[in-house]
């Protein structure tokens, strides 16, 4: 019997007449010099959701008979072998028997469904040069197809084997692996360590916990031996996903093949010969060795519609109305797809013929793609030094910003452009801030040395050292601020500690971004110093920063005592604020909440006098959902000045998975200067601060560049005459944020694909309104998603292809508006956080589909409404939000197509 290496399956080989297994001079599988050995061979694959019900997979099964024959054996050794393997009345049926008269085999013959000329290269022999029951050489044909040629390779790949108990590399149609043999009395069990096979395959996935998946493969081969035969062979290899924060996207494979002995006949003997060449020669000279690895094949699209067809075909789903209804992502995922095989004419084809109210989808669609040919086609579009395509020059920075595996190509295309000349300085600085975002993702996919990356630190690093414009400041802090270098925090301390205003601010909120292990004693003195205001008079928004670096990264005892003991001695809204923020770290049992505690044993620090301060500056933290292994949660801190004018609002909404966290969003929301408008006193170090209101938006973990409502006196009070309140946009656009492709070669010859995209429309506005008449202020933050999660698994021989669509989609409003009254004080706050009713709705697919175009497909979908809600946003009300399930009737469809 032969031996061959192999890759991620569990066979079984049933033979009798073997060699001995108990005989020294054989290391693998040897087969009998005068024997051809009468073998039924066969693969099936199934395709779920993980649940392990055969009534509820998709699949197929392809069976053999198969002839064995032993051709020639090395006189200096018995472990130096070439055997050949044909493959005879090949047969393709379903695996779910149940399928009856759904069948897309039923009246089929195998020459039908297989084709007549690939099932004439199925069966043509093939050869394999086993040495020590490894494979040394494998010998086919010429100009075979190549998913004809894996399925043999997937049969041949069965007869590599050793018989003693190890840990060695195989190369198998897998590819070059780590495997581990167990051998026993009655069988020998090998175990393919499948995430170390070396072997060139297409794919990419979102590096970040949260918006990625968790995938597993196994794979078991075991021998079975009885009377020292081996006498059955069986091996399964199992692929199985989930997306890690909606586990509802998941679906497995599960992969087996299985090899049995029927009988024996005589052979017409060896071949002579010392040399192996000279046999396959004499066998037929058109033999060729080719690779044992499996090679890439992509099954021919027939009817599929071109570039420009598709888009024609989904563009009215992108118009601007249609945006907040999940279509309008399922087209824009899909679209991604087809521009992934699209060439750059035909990308600038589209984008040159589009008009201006679907552009902006196109370009996000385009740029999102991430290939070589749509990135050349979207810088060859844009014109960086027009001002008049500003939107759409935003739009693409947006789509780098988030993209789901950015490469150093498109940073490298970013740095050009910041080199070059700009219509809009607006987009100057986006590009700047979208850099530091690149980085930040290249470094977190172990890219941090690549020599773009290098430059477009040393650009930020060394801008920011250099620049004088306030702007020039401000954009490359931006940049740090989403980059997050270790190297840039002496500049950010620099920066937090003796800049003015906005820019001392920025650099404060810089450093509250980074992770723990980098904020150290050194850092925290200088936090320590600008809170206690040992130095200078610091802004409010400054000091409240530096003392929630403080308390976030392992407070000592002392830093937090000295905290407490300042309360009462702040500003009146200040005072207010820091025993809200002290308060929310106790309720919500935030890490510093233990040490909180400890201090508030004291007397000194815990008593009445300083618990009991009034005001309307507020903290609180609370949960949007929570599950085992899950939390998603929101906070919203606002800060008053004195005179009651808000100074600053920060809404946070984070998604955690285990203790990995996403921020979500965050939207901001300043003001200053404003109290000459009332007449009103300043408080302590912000007498001379300019009128100015803005806001700034993080989104998925990066910072976009903000948006200014008013600068100056006389630009607030233009907009205060105008009487205008229109809603400002912070981002609009259609995002990437999932996006996983994994391509698998099957260990039984079968090609399969692995995919998980998420995609949304997002639409977040603000607006800020102030009355001097009704003495009031008013702000809002207003978000608008439609998300859309899909899954696609398929398993393809190029002949039938079985597949498994899952997902889930929902539209989503929540809105934040504070109104604050302060012609008397204490002045009146209304605080309101809603979230609409949202529809929720899951799907299911599953098909058959022959390449002849017969296929069969089952479809399932459930909706249900989730009713709104209004989050407490007080600790006065901390009752968690009640959310409603309304579930539907779920509805199925199955038949022909």
């Amino acid at each position: 019997m032969l031996d061959h290496r192999l890759q991620t399956y569990n066979v079984y080989y049933d033979w009798k007449d073997v060699s001995p297994i108990g005989r020294g001079h054989t290391t693998g599988l040897s087969l009998n010099n005068d024997r051809l050995y009468k073998l039924t061979y066969s693969t099936e694959v199934f395709l779920d959701r993980g649940k392990g019900n055969l009534q509820d997979s998709v699949g197929y099964r392809i069976s053999s008979n198969v002839d064995v024959v032993l051709l020639w054996r090395s006189p200096d050794g018995d472990d130096n072998q070439l055997i050949q393997i044909t493959m005879k009345d090949v047969n393709v049926e379903n695996v779910n028997q149940q399928r009856g008269e759904k069948s897309i085999f039923k009246g089929k013959k195998s020459s039908q469904i297989i084709r007549k000329e690939n099932l004439e290269a199925m069966q043509r022999p093939v050869l394999l040069h086993l040495i020590h029951g490894k494979i040394k050489e494998f010998y086919s044909y010429q100009n075979e197809p190549a998913a004809i040629e894996n399925l043999k390779r997937g049969l041949a790949s069965l007869f590599q084997m050793q018989l003693s108990s190890g840990t060695t590399n195989e190369a198998d149609i897998s590819g070059d692996c780590k495997v581990t043999y167990q051998a026993h009395q009655d069988k020998v069990t090998k175990i393919k360590a499948l995430d170390s096979c070396k072997i060139e395959r297409a794919g990419f996935t979102t590096p970040h916990q949260v918006l990625g998946v968790t995938s597993k493969a196994t794979s078991v081969t075991t021998y079975k031996i009885e009377d020292s035969f081996v006498v059955a062979v069986l091996s399964e290899e199992i692929h199985a996903l989930r997306l890690n924060f909606l586990q509802s996207i998941a679906g497995k494979i599960v992969s087996r093949q299985k090899l049995e002995l029927k009988t024996t006949e005589a052979s017409l003997g060896l071949k002579p010969g010392k040399q192996v060449a000279a046999i396959i020669k004499a066998v037929d000279s058109k033999y060729t060795a080719i690779p044992i690895v499996g090679q890439v094949f992509q099954s021919k699209c027939k009817g599929c519609p071109s570039l420009s067809e598709h888009w024609q075909s989904i563009r009215k789903h992108l118009q601007p109305d249609n945006l907040s209804k999940a279509e309008a992502v399922r087209s824009f995922l899909a679209f991604i797809k087809h521009l992934r095989m699209a060439k750059k004419e035909e990308i600038l084809q589209i984008l040159k013929a589009e008009n201006k109210e679907v552009l902006p989808q196109l370009v996000d669609a385009v740029t999102s793609a991430q290939t070589p040919d749509s990135l050349d086609a979207i810088l060859d579009f844009l014109d960086f030094k027009s001002a008049e395509s500003v939107i759409l020059q935003e739009r693409f920075l947006y789509a780098c910003a988030f993209a789901s595996h950015p490469d150093e190509e498109l940073l490298r295309a970013l740095i050009s452009k910041f080199k070059g000349s700009f219509g809009s300085n607006d987009i100057r600085e986006s590009v700047m801030i979208i850099i530091g975002a690149l980085v930040r993702k290249l470094c977190q996919n172990e890219g941090c040395k690549l020599k773009g990356v290098v430059e477009a630190k040393k650009l930020i690093l060394a801008g920011l050292e250099k620049a004088g414009k306030k702007e020039d400041i401000m954009m490359y802090l931006l940049a740090l601020k989403n980059a997050r270098l270790p190297e840039g925090i002496p500049l950010l301390l620099k920066y937090t500690e003796t800049g003015e205003g906005p820019i001392s601010h920025l650099a404060a909120t810089a450093l509250q971004r980074y992770d723990v292990p980098f904020i150290t004693d050194d850092v925290k003195k200088t936090m320590n110093r600008i809170y206690h205001q040992n130095r200078k008079i610091h802004e409010k928004t400054v000091r409240t920063t530096a003392a929630a670096i403080i308390l976030k990264n392992n407070p000592s005892y002392m830093e937090v005592k000295n905290i407490l003991l300042s309360i009462g001695e702040l500003p009146k809204e200040m005072n207010k604020y820091m025993l809200s923020i002290v308060q929310d770290i106790l309720r919500f049992e935030m890490p510093a909440s233990k040490m909180v505690r400890q201090v508030l044993k004291e007397m000194v620090a815990h008593n009445y006098d300083r618990f009991s301060k009034s005001g309307s500056s507020s903290a609180y933290t609370g949960y949007v959902e929570r599950t085992s292994h899950s939390a998603s949660t929101y906070s919203l801190d606002i800060l008053y000045s004195g005179s009651g004018i808000l100074r600053r609002s920060n809404l946070n909404i984070f998604q955690y998975i285990e203790k990995t966290p996403l921020h979500g969003i965050q939207v901001v929301i300043e003001a200053q200067g404003l109290e000459a408008l009332i007449a009103a006193t300043p408080d302590e170090g912000e007498e001379n601060l300019d009128s100015y209101a803005g806001l700034s938006a993080l989104l998925f973990d990066v910072q976009l560049r903000p948006v200014t409502f008013f600068n100056g006196y006389s630009d607030l009070m233009s907009k205060m005459l105008s009487a205008s309140s229109d809603p400002m946009s912070v981002v609009k656009g259609l995002l990437l944020l999932i996006d996983h492709s994994q391509e698998l070669q099957l260990q039984s010859g079968l090609k399969a694909n692995m995919d998980v995209q998420g995609g949304l429309a997002i639409d977040i506005t603000g607006a800020m309104e102030f009355s001097l008449w009704y003495r009031e202020s008013k702000t809002r933050v207003k978000n608008r998603v439609s998300v859309l999660i899909t899954g696609d698994i398929t398993v393809d021989s190029s002949f039938v292809k079985a597949g498994l669509e899952i997902g889930a989609e929902t539209e989503a409003g929540l809105e934040f508006i504070s109104t604050v009254q302060f012609s008397q004080y204490p002045f009146l706050v209304c605080l309101q956080m809603d979230k609409e009713d949202v529809p929720y709705r899951q799907f299911e697919t599953k098909y058959e589909r022959l390449s002849t175009g017969r296929g069969y497909v089952s479809r399932k979908r459930k909706e249900s409404l989730i009713g709104g809600c209004e989050f407490p946003l007080h600790q006065e009300n901390s009752d968690m939000c009640k959310v409603v399930f309304a579930p539907q009737p779920e509805s199925s469809s199955s038949g022909w197509f």
